[in-house]
């Protein structure tokens, strides 16, 4: 038996505002303090995006007919334990109370839910036009059906307080008690569009609009009387549903299925992924809009959403487009349904489509909406055929033709959809936890499947060796010094602290790990982060990495003229590139020190990114000179991934409030935690709040959240103010070494200096097993530089015998850059 409290929200019609109670109350409770589950009856897949703000983990589905009626209570109890057990389950109902399919007698209706799972209901009523016809309203529902429990109502929409009385004292009656009373207030209107409800995931002020919900529920609802409620709730005797009971993995290899998300693409249910988990794939989100096919890539999901929104965004991802064609083509196991389908077509609207399905798709003036039984008409990569499922579809596009080849399904003995051995695509919804063969053969089949044809370019991860670099990189703008180090090589390669973390940070990482099994709240981390800066909260914002940062800042606006200073770090650069923007260079140059010149940025450029220090040549530009780059309508991003390594940060401008500026810093480097990506901005907050709207929900992990509030504290920032000062010394012990032989190089204010060693000595020094990182693919710099990372003065005189080795070979070419410093 298994004890949880539990509640359902529902309503004598649609458009009562079951959502903004269900949402509201799930904000409310977990504000309290409580750990909430979030459920939706029926296959609606947008309600659950904001019960997923709401409540801090995913919202699931409740759907009799999509999964049938035992797996209903297995499914409330999994999602409750998942990923650590709720303490009161919140379930917003769908349409009116006794509303099922139709022809069913109310099969898979909110009432049918809740006397499946015993769970008391309560009842919302919109009296913004009632009064005392609400009581008889409440009574008819309470009584209607003796297996279901009216527990109480709330009215939502009250009015003058004159007419709620007369509404309540009609509710007497009923003995049925008030649970609250929600004023009318038009801020928690959420916008719809042709479907319904625009998802939280398109909204960018879904998350203020969900703890707005949950300020006004908490205080106009009894939430001690609701809990008391939940908690009449009799035990259940069921086991909770366990994916990897329903699929097995076919061998020992965990090959990637790339999921699309992002905006376009928000419909798909929680059980999909952990099924394909359970199966032994590894679930790689990627967003079609700016991002191209994981690397390694070897089955394809492409789930529900609005694509027609977004046509002209998708299309101009011409890169993920080919390489979606050419997967489907060769064979890449491939799943498409609704928004997918639509994606795979030649065309949407006339916009060009990736072109895998052999299909044109418009807006239609209909809407199709139903709940139906469909047959395979074939075997296909789901299915076999005769095999019935359920399912539902929800769009207002339609295909020409609707189905080719093998079609997918049959509804109603009409062919739908496109299928073949290798690729699945209709507009037919599936709740796989339902059907989960589906799964297993899907996940067989990318278990089989060869490498992908296409490998897109991707930043090598942290700690991988792959042998030498001498030849040019096929990326420049995502090369990594990482992949240059290798077994048997002294690292001057990667540009992390060398020497242990502090204990205190080690513990952070370490207790973090107990909050592993919640979805992570970046919210102490935002707090440590504006106190250590003396900023207000909404002035910061925690990220994963800085990567992430510059990822948000490419698609913050269609930028006309965006600006990158170089030779810095490339990966503002290559992020404005991925996201499909024209990038301006301004060089600093050689023989000035690569110092920064304002007047040398194009007066109409709209974005300027410029590193401070920079990376790779160490130089820390004057605070005035980047003020210098402000103007009206113009972003200025300073990179301070590296501010930490500057004595006293002299320069820095995280602590200044300014309009236009926005300041990305990092704590991989400095913390020696390069696999924890913990990053943030901090800055104009009206800007700092698009970002925070185009953030993908979660993607700060729980470490890093930890190793930002630890690396805030009293004791982080004197063991920092240590760490610049160690720094500083094996710098100068690096700089004396290659004065005294002569080589040029920039006098750094980082961790690394840039040095012209002369052509050829890249290679030279790896034959002397040492590894440095290349600087040809740093705009703005040949291959006769290379940067070496600080390091002890005992690792530095290796370097340095080594480069002795090396002179007569490779240094003929070395000139020193000052003769007097």
């Amino acid at each position: 038996m298994v004890t949880l409290p539990r509640l359902v929200v529902a309503a004598p019609s649609t458009g009562q505002g079951k959502t903004t109670v269900a949402t509201g109350l799930m904000a409310a409770f977990r504000a309290a303090g409580h750990r909430v589950s979030g459920h939706k009856v029926g296959p609606d897949y947008i309600d659950p995006g904001y019960h997923a703000l709401a409540t801090g983990r995913p919202g699931r589905n409740l759907d009799p007919h999509l999964v049938g009626e035992e797996r209903i209570v297995p499914l409330l109890l999994h999602a409750a334990a998942t990923p650590t057990p709720a303490d009161v389950a919140v379930v917003e109902g769908v349409m009116g109370l006794h509303d099922g399919r139709l022809g069913t007698d109310g099969f898979a209706s909110t009432a049918h839910v809740a006397t499946l799972t015993a769970t008391p209901v309560v009842l919302v009523l919109d009296v913004a036009r009632l009064s005392r016809s609400a009581g008889a309203i409440a009574a008819g529902m309470a009584g209607y059906d003796p297996a279901v429990t009216v527990a109480g109502v709330v009215l939502n929409r009250a009015g003058s307080d004159r007419n709620t009385a007369e509404v309540a004292r009609s509710l007497e009656r009923t003995g049925l008690p008030v649970l609250g009373v929600l004023p009318r207030d038009d801020r928690l209107a959420a916008p719809s569009r042709h479907l319904g409800l625009v998802p939280a995931a398109e909204r960018p002020a879904s998350a203020r609009t969900v703890e707005l919900l949950g300020e006004q529920v908490a205080r106009h609802l009894d939430l001690g009387a609701l809990l008391d409620v939940a908690r009449t709730a009799p035990a259940l005797d069921a086991e909770p549903w366990d994916p990897s009971a329903e699929v097995r993995p076919p061998s020992t290899r965990r090959p990637v299925v790339a999921v699309a998300g992002g905006r376009a693409f928000t419909f798909r249910y929680a059980e999909t992924e952990e099924l394909l988990r359970a199966a032994g794939c590894d679930v790689v989100p990627f967003d079609p809009l700016t991002e191209t096919l994981p690397a390694d890539t070897c089955g394809i999901y492409l789930g529900g959403g609005f694509p027609e929104v977004y046509a002209a965004e998708l299309a101009a991802n011409t890169r993920l487009l080919g390489e979606l064609r050419e997967a489907v083509a060769a064979g890449v196991p491939t799943v498409a349904e609704c928004a997918g389908l639509l994606y795979l077509a030649r065309s949407l609207d006339a916009h060009p489509m990736a072109g895998a399905v052999p299909a044109d798709a418009a807006m239609a003036a209909r809407l199709t909406l139903r709940y139906p039984e469909a047959v395979a008409p074939a075997d296909t990569l789901l299915t076999r055929v005769g095999e019935r499922v359920t399912g539902h579809e929800f769009h207002r596009t339609r295909t020409t033709p609707e189905a080719g080849g093998a079609p997918a399904w049959e509804i109603d003995g009409v062919a739908t959809g496109f299928a073949s051995a290798t690729s699945h695509a209709s507009y037919l919804h599936v709740h796989w936890a339902g059907h989960p063969h589906l799964a297993q053969r899907f996940a067989d089949a990318v278990h089989a499947a060869p490498r992908p044809p296409v490998t897109p370019h991707r930043p090598a991860p942290v700690g991988r060796r792959v042998g030498t670099a001498a030849a040019p990189p096929d990326d420049p703008l995502r090369h990594h010094g990482d992949v240059e180090t290798g077994d048997g090589l002294l690292d001057f390669a990667v540009n992390v602290y060398d020497g242990p973390r502090p204990a205190w940070l080690d513990r952070a990482l370490q207790d973090s790990l107990q909050e592993a099994a919640a979805y992570p709240d970046a919210g102490p981390a935002r707090a440590a982060l504006a106190r250590h800066h003396g900023r207000r909260p909404e002035e910061v914002l925690p990220t994963a990495g800085a990567a992430e940062a510059f990822t948000l800042v490419a698609r913050l606006r269609p930028w006309r003229c965006p600006v990158v200073v170089h030779p810095q770090f490339t990966e503002p650069h290559a992020a404005l590139e991925q996201a499909g923007h024209d990038v301006t260079t301004v060089l600093c140059r050689a023989e000035d020190g690569f110092a920064l010149d304002p007047a040398a940025v194009p007066e109409h450029a709209d974005l300027v990114v410029v590193g401070n220090p920079t990376n790779p040549t160490g130089v820390l530009h004057p605070a005035e000179r980047v003020r210098a780059l402000r103007r009206p309508g113009r972003l200025v991003v300073v990179d301070e991934a590296f501010m930490d390594t500057v004595p006293g940060q002299t320069a820095s401008l995280a602590g200044e409030v300014l309009d236009g500026l926005l300041v990305v810093r990092s704590l991989t480097k400095h913390w020696s935690i390069p696999g924890i990506r913990a990053g943030y901005v901090v800055g104009d907050p009206s800007e700092v709040g698009r970002l925070a709207a185009l953030q993908t929900p979660w993607s700060v992990s729980t470490p890093a959240i930890a190793a930002m509030v630890a690396c805030s504290g009293a004791a982080a920032t004197a063991a920092a103010g240590e760490r610049a000062a160690t720094l500083a010394e094996w710098r100068h012990v690096l700089e004396d070494g290659l004065r005294r032989r002569g080589i040029r190089f920039v006098p750094s204010a980082a961790s690394f200096v840039v040095a012209r060693l002369g052509d050829g000595a890249h290679a030279a020094l790896r034959e002397r097993g040492v590894a440095v990182r290349r600087a040809d693919t740093f705009p703005g710099l040949d291959g006769s530089w290379v940067r070496i990372a600080v390091r002890p003065p005992a690792r530095t005189a290796d370097l340095l015998a080594a480069l002795d080795a090396a002179l007569d070979a490779a240094l003929d070419t070395a000139r020193p850059l000052q003769s007097d410093h």
